[in-house]
């Protein structure tokens, strides 16, 4: 058996400046649930964690630990990301980060699915994002106006999608792919 057979991800852990701050922004904005909170000792140094998670079979998600140095000169967390449940779900949280002032709103089609990229309160980068039906060959990274309606967006990405080189359904590459890691 493989080792990526073996292994499925479970969490991130996050060193931030203002844990209080951080961890309202992922409860209050993007609905995680604090499964535990408390501090360590860790090298002689006093650490605070909080636990997030929006799945009760895992106890943590998000692992939020305080310590980050200041300043840091660059964010080690490229992105966190959510999966969404549908392109409307995209849309209200495009609306809600913007009444909030959330800082890099980024709407972005890769083709493959539809991202919102966005900041959290320390500028780690968060990805919310969809899966469209169809598969291209990335990276592709077109900008999108998700105040357009659910069969405009969709039939002008599968209208972009079909005109790529590799176009496949999203079933044909899962397909391909099954038997391209069975055979490693």
């Amino acid at each position: 058996m493989s080792a990526n057979a073996r292994l499925t991800f479970s969490h991130i852990g996050i060193h931030v400046h203002d844990i209080a701050r951080v961890e309202r922004f992922y409860v209050g904005m993007l609905g995680f649930f604090v499964t535990d909170r408390g501090g360590l000792i860790r090298s002689g140094r006093s650490i605070q964690l909080v636990f997030l998670s929006r799945d009760p079979r895992e106890h943590h998600q998000i692992a939020l630990v305080s310590g980050r140095p200041m300043p840091l000169g660059f964010n080690v967390v490229n992105q966190l990301s959510l999966r969404a449940d549908s392109l409307g779900t995209l849309r209200e949280f495009y609306q809600v980060f913007t009444r909030a002032g959330v800082e890099g709103i980024d709407p972005i089609t890769h083709l493959n699915a539809v991202s919102l990229y966005a900041s959290d309160p320390e500028g780690n980068r968060i990805e919310l994002f969809w899966d469209t039906p169809w598969h291209v060959p990335q990276p592709v990274a077109i900008p999108i106006d998700l105040n357009g309606t659910d069969s405009e967006l969709m039939a002008w990405m599968e209208t972009e999608a079909r005109s790529r080189a590799g176009y496949l359904t999203k079933s044909d590459w899962i397909q391909a792919m099954s038997r391209r890691m069975s055979l490693e």
